[in-house]
């Protein structure tokens, strides 16, 4: 290949050994290649970039997809869920929309992926691979380095950029084609990332966290997905009200705190014991204002959580005093006298993985697709792949 063919491509780059290995796959090529790692309240790891750097030899740009992904979410995936709340295909649509315009940006030939055919059930079967390069608007321009030679020739190869003879064939939920190339290239085992995972929408004690967020809040951003992975996730839904709730989090240790400190926005209720060791909650407004009882209730609640502001109270039959503060603790604000309790009249409850499930489930097979439920295939006003 020529000096002048030479060019710039964009990486999906998750960090995983699958996004290592096709970005080096291309770059031996003679091409620059720049890794686009995507992160979000749900994925992505933004401090490790100057890592992989330095120990891969790939160029990394981090990516804020958080607030896209939150209306992704809220508007319901088009393609659904999988085994637990991961809109895979919707996912990566939006990963290579975005890829695809800083691809654009710097004039380079082609968007490189990880993604090795049949080796994930919802996203890399043939059908969910061509629907994702039709809907993001990049036919022609994904490049599939380890599959590539059981897919159709990209753009960039039949320009003669890509030499296709060079790529590979892998196929299936294997291992050994890619831990075989891993030593090719020199990529020590102790640098190896671990195989999958990374996105706690795959698992269901995050699930049970978000999906609460779907059902309650109106228009949802990443800073309510964000939260939902701090701390103790409570729900109170008043019997007297059609939409909305009052949200609760309650830090589990000193992280969450002042995590929940740090993150408070002017409109969230900051609860905090003022004589005890204990927690700070947070109360988020989901489409209802704060009455008085609420924020009694919410007070109270979060005294309990004090183990000496309990004990206090039962051994003297004394209430105590919890700060209340609009956005932080260093605003003013107002002290209430509550007794500890986790009062039944006001319950604050969390929500089980069992009703998550139950849920996901009918949103998988709702018609039309409330929060999510259409099966994999072409949305209507498409052509097929």
């Amino acid at each position: 290949m020529s000096e002048e063919k030479k060019a710039k491509a964009v990486a999906l780059f998750s960090g995983g050994l699958d996004s290592i290995l096709a970005a080096r796959l291309v770059q031996e090529q003679g091409i620059e290649v720049l890794g686009l790692h995507f992160i979000s309240p749900f994925f992505g790891k933004a401090g490790a970039a100057a890592y992989w750097e330095r120990v891969f030899g790939i160029r990394i740009r981090v990516v804020d997809l958080g607030a896209d992904y939150a209306s992704m979410l809220a508007r319901g995936p088009l393609y659904g869920y999988g085994s637990v709340m991961n809109p895979c295909v919707d996912c990566k649509i939006l990963m290579i929309r975005r890829a695809r315009e800083i691809m654009e940006e710097l004039g380079a030939c082609c968007i490189i992926t990880g993604e090795v055919l049949g080796q994930r059930p919802m996203s890399q079967r043939r059908d969910a691979l061509n629907i994702i390069s039709r809907d993001a608007g990049a036919r022609g321009l994904l490049l599939r380095p380890l599959c590539a030679l059981r897919m159709d020739p990209t753009a960039a190869e039949l320009a003669g950029f890509i030499d296709r003879e060079r790529l590979l064939g892998i196929s299936g939920r294997g291992r050994k084609d890619q831990m075989a190339l891993a030593a090719r290239f020199g990529i020590r085992e102790r640098d190896m990332p671990t195989p999958g995972g990374g996105c706690r929408l795959t698992e269901k004690e995050n699930a049970r966290s978000y999906w609460p967020i779907l059902l309650h809040q109106r228009e949802p951003g990443a800073g309510d997905f964000a939260l939902a992975n701090t701390g103790r996730q409570y729900w109170h839904l008043p019997t007297h009200s059609g939409e909305g709730a009052y949200r609760l989090i309650i830090g589990r240790n000193q992280a969450d705190n002042d995590n929940l400190l740090s993150t408070a926005s002017r409109d969230d209720i900051l609860f905090k014991t003022r004589d005890f060791p204990g927690p700070v909650a947070l109360g988020r407004a989901c489409s209802l204002a704060w009455p008085p009882e609420a924020v009694a209730a919410a007070a109270a609640f979060t005294a309990s959580y004090s183990g000496r502001a309990s004990a206090f109270t039962r051994e003297r039959g004394v209430p105590v005093a919890v700060r209340v503060h609009r956005a932080s603790l260093d605003a003013p604000g107002e002290e209430i006298e509550v007794q500890p309790e986790r009062a039944p009249a006001y319950a604050w409850r969390e929500y089980s993985w069992e009703e998550t499930r139950e849920a996901l489930q009918k949103a998988r097979t709702a018609p039309g697709g409330q929060r999510g439920a259409a099966p994999l295939g072409p949305p209507q006003g498409h052509d097929a792949p």
